[in-house]
């Protein structure tokens, strides 16, 4: 059995079509479907039922499914294997931040991964937390930090900490530092004209349950997918935002904004999460320590 074959029939069976699996893989369509037909001539089974919708597995294809997923992994740890004996653990991880917590970890992060893992290789993403979560379903993410991760049975989640929103103004110019002033009552901040991202930002879900709780809506004066553009928004006096203070601390020009707490604290939970489908290799877990470590060093709580 061909472990290209088998690799290229796991993942259009994961995501259920032959043209997202081709672009995942980086691969012709064509080729593709090929190579997993010659799958299928071997094993004399059909493996896909190929129809309009896309590409489903077969009974035979769900069995070969779950042994191909636990054969690809063990070729993997395989690998880091031998590399241990070279003296350093290989291979590819793929790693998912958020915006905001990316400002801060992304440079430590690489260059502690370059010190411990030199072997390796890094690819760190962007992303919302619903759609990371999509990315480690299809394979495109190793590891994914997320805020409030909804609990999924493919996903493992691990938590990390939890932060605390702060609402950011705009420091009037001129204004020397002064102490902060006290806590905003949570009702009022719908009064407040916010600068945050669309739906299903965890941020603004969490924004939203929590004043619907209490019978209010925000008041959305922009909806802004984007940390350093909201920041600038709010600098320029268009309205506020709801932030980790790691956030603004790591802008341009962190002397540009103030911060005001909220009564109650808003709190948002931080996760790492890992695909359950996928264990972790010796390479992935490493990187988990990490990010761990380094978030641990550049933001303290």
């Amino acid at each position: 059995m061909d472990l290209k074959q088998l690799e290229y029939f796991v993942r259009v069976a994961e995501l259920g079509s032959f043209t997202r699996a081709a672009i995942a893989l980086d691969v012709a369509q064509p080729a593709l479907s090929r190579q997993v037909r010659l799958l299928e001539v071997e094993l004399r089974q059909t493996l896909l039922v190929r129809n309009g919708r896309g590409a489903t597995p077969t009974e035979a294809g769900k069995l070969l499914l779950a042994h191909g997923r636990g054969i690809l992994h063990q070729v993997e740890r395989a690998k880091e294997e031998l590399g241990r004996v070279r003296g350093a653990l290989a291979g590819r991880v793929a790693i998912g931040l958020p915006p905001s917590l990316a400002r801060v970890l992304a440079v430590p992060l690489t260059r502690a991964f370059r010190q411990k893992l030199p072997q390796a290789s890094l690819s760190i993403s962007e992303g919302l937390s619903v759609t990371m979560q999509e990315w480690l379903l299809t394979g495109r993410l190793d590891i994914a930090v997320l805020y409030n991760a909804q609990p999924l049975p493919e996903i493992e989640i691990q938590p990390l900490r939890e932060e605390e929103l702060w609402l950011v103004l705009q420091r009037p110019p001129g204004l020397s530092e002064e102490p902060p002033p006290p806590p905003m009552p949570l009702r009022e901040l719908a009064e407040v004209p916010l600068i945050i991202p669309s739906r299903p930002n965890a941020v603004r879900m969490q924004v939203e349950r929590e004043l619907a709780a209490l019978g209010y809506r925000p008041n959305v004066a922009l909806e802004i997918d984007g940390v350093s553009a909201i920041l600038d928004l709010v600098a320029d006096g268009a309205g506020a935002a709801l932030l980790s203070d790691n956030a603004v601390a790591s802008s341009i020009r962190p002397s540009a904004y103030r911060l005001r707490g909220i009564d109650p604290p808003m709190r948002t939970r931080l996760s790492l999460a890992t695909s359950a489908q996928r264990p972790a290799t010796l390479t992935q877990q490493s990187t988990i320590d990490l990010i761990r470590e380094t978030l641990k060093a550049v933001a303290p709580r």
